[in-house]
């Protein structure tokens, strides 16, 4: 049966490969916190968004606890996603500069997003099995966005080894893992770019370890590569 992006929505939110990780949302979704109590919580595996004709794909890490795992949209309703998706439309690549949640109007252009984990991890700290488990998820977003694909931008190392080490596993790459650096740049098979950029958390704005003008920075060298 051909895949398709639909399908693989359906496969990761009703995937259940990771009990620890599926346990875990759960619980999250029932005891909720004070400032979402009155929220109903989508409390599952989180599938990518986008344009599904991108010609950008941004690899993130995994949902969070009280924001994708909240509100079913990956980077939607947390800091995370209001630091992303505001650096995206400055670039021209979303039609709004806010993620609330799904179904807010917000429309990628030329761009989709999904996490390397599906679920939300306790402590935001994914085991390694649980981040070999979503390999196959990777692997099928890179072949239904492959014919387009021109830039992946992995935020994060983690995020750029978990994509690398699914192109890896599949014979795509030679090696596992590629220097991971803000802004660093390696070309893939087939004409294809990996981007690497620090993770918008909290822990890397608050900091000033990543910025605005360093996160445009690395968009700006991502539309080129585009253009």
């Amino acid at each position: 049966m051909k895949d398709s992006l639909r399908r693989l929505e359906r496969d990761v939110v009703a995937c259940g490969r990771c009990p620890r990780l599926r346990r875990w949302c759960t619980r999250v979704a029932r005891e909720k916190v004070k400032r979402f109590a009155q929220d109903e919580y989508w409390g599952r595996p989180v599938p990518g968004f986008g344009d599904p004709a991108a010609r950008l794909w941004i690899v993130g890490l995994a949902p969070a606890a009280h924001g994708a795992n909240r509100t079913g949209r990956v980077f939607t309703g947390d800091r995370s996603g209001d630091f992303l998706f505001a650096a995206l439309h400055r670039a021209g690549l979303a039609n709004q500069p806010t993620s609330v949640r799904a179904g807010d109007g917000l429309a990628l252009r030329d761009a989709w997003v999904s996490a390397s984990v599906r679920c939300a991890p306790p402590a935001n700290k994914p085991l390694p099995r649980e981040i070999a488990a979503c390999r196959a998820f990777l692997l099928r977003e890179w072949a239904l966005l492959r014919p387009r694909l021109k830039v992946v931008l992995a935020l994060g190392r983690i995020g750029q080894d978990a994509f690398t080490d699914a192109l890896h596993e599949a014979g795509v790459l030679d090696r596992r893992r590629l220097p991971f650096g803000h802004g660093v740049a390696h070309e893939l098979p087939g004409g294809v770019t990996l981007v690497g950029s620090y993770h918008p958390s909290q822990q890397n704005t608050f900091t000033g370890r990543l910025t605005p003008a360093s996160f445009d920075a690395v968009l700006a060298l991502v539309r080129a590569r585009l253009s």
